[in-house]
């Protein structure tokens, strides 16, 4: 063995024996997310969403008890959450957020554990049945075009889309975050679906599978690429306060030790995943 290999096993070990130390250090706290209630398919009061199933993994490993502080996700939701602390205390009210954007400018962002794209919908029987790919909508007739009803939400590369190709006439607005914490966008469109208000959206992947799920063989599901100016992919990290270096570095262990048990829940929540190589992934230095 040369002098060179024996310092690279070394710092394997050295490595190894730091994780080691904060995970066990960290097994003595509780594993407290930050999380909105009524949220799915993503965060559920009953535990039902798929953050809350890769939490309870994550808790599991570290041997912690997993607690929540539940607060609707909107404007807010950050100060309310993560950078709240506990009345007359030091303490913060929660330490993860389990799903943001990686390069979250209000956060710490771990390295990305799934990447996802956004999805063109539309209902099985409708008008655009037959349509296979995103360039078959050019193919429609003007006429049919005009008759459409797609969903659409300001400010979302999916409307974007609709302008670049002649369909944003056809647009219905939509809000990002409802001002009713009793339903999500996504159960929204579910519901709007099912009483003949919409005929497609294109919506980010993780939605599109609730769909899916909520109405199996119902959907038509068209995983959306990017193309020049127009970016569809994304990756998706966990959230920490920024200057929690530590915390982050022990979820990057955790992610990276347990990416097939992460990837085998998000795919059986059906979240449409993409290879690193297919998302430029853009992150800020918070290291």
């Amino acid at each position: 063995m040369t002098v060179l290999t024996q310092l690279r096993a070394l710092a394997l070990s050295v490595g190894s024996l730091l994780v080691s130390v904060d995970l066990a250090q960290a097994g003595s706290k509780a594993f407290k997310v930050c999380a909105d209630p009524n949220n799915p398919p993503f965060s559920v009061e009953d535990g039902s969403g798929y953050e809350n199933k890769i939490a309870e993994l994550l808790a599991g490993e570290l041997g912690q008890k997993l607690e929540y502080t539940w607060f609707p996700q909107r404007l807010g939701f950050i100060r309310n959450t993560l950078k709240a602390k506990l009345p007359d205390s030091e303490e913060y009210k929660c330490d993860v957020v389990m799903g943001v954007p990686t390069g979250f400018e209000m956060a710490a962002t771990t390295q990305p554990y799934y990447r996802s794209t956004y999805v063109l919908v539309y209902k099985k029987g409708g008008p655009l049945n037959g349509i296979k790919t995103p360039a078959d909508m050019d193919k429609l007739a003007p006429e049919a075009k005009t008759r459409l009803r797609i969903a659409m939400f300001d400010g979302a590369p999916g409307t974007t889309w609709l302008l670049n190709h002649g369909l944003i006439g056809q647009g219905i607005p939509y809000q990002s975050m409802t001002g009713d914490v009793t339903q999500n966008t996504a159960q929204i469109l579910a519901r709007d679906f099912s009483e003949d208000k919409i005929d497609m959206v294109i919506i980010w992947g993780p939605m599109a599978g609730f769909l899916a799920m909520r109405s199996p063989d119902a959907f038509e599901l068209i995983p959306m690429k990017s193309e020049p100016g127009l970016r569809f992919e994304f990756p998706m990290s966990m959230g920490v306060r920024i200057p929690d270096k530590e915390r982050k570095q022990v979820l990057n262990d955790l992610i990276a030790k347990n990416g097939d048990k992460i990837r085998a829940i998000l795919e059986s929540y059906k979240v449409p995943l993409v290879e690193a190589t297919e998302a430029k992934e853009t992150r800020k230095d918070d290291d």
